[in-house]
């Protein structure tokens, strides 16, 4: 069976991104910025997203697969928890 990475909400794109950033930046990792390597204030999680480039997500290729994968169960574990608060209500 043929895998797709279609997003159920094509309008969450820009959230998902902006959170990578975020998390990447609350983390610790070197993401970002214009030369692609780091070099960003992470001080300034949220404005990370709008300098992390284009719509591919930008260069993380000097990450870990550990690391980068940290980031992705983090989203993960954000969107079960939203996810709960909004079934609890």
């Amino acid at each position: 069976m043929a895998r797709s990475n279609r997003k159920v909400v094509p309008e969450s794109r820009e959230v998902l991104n902006q959170w990578k950033y975020e998390i990447a930046a609350e983390f610790g990792l070197p993401v970002g910025g214009a030369d692609g390597a780091g070099g960003t204030d992470t001080e300034f999680a949220g404005e990370l997203g709008a300098l992390g480039g284009s719509s591919s997500g930008g260069y993380w290729g000097h990450l870990t697969s550990r690391e980068v994968g940290s980031v992705g169960g983090e989203i993960t574990k954000r969107l079960v928890a939203q996810a709960e608060r909004d079934f609890s209500l």
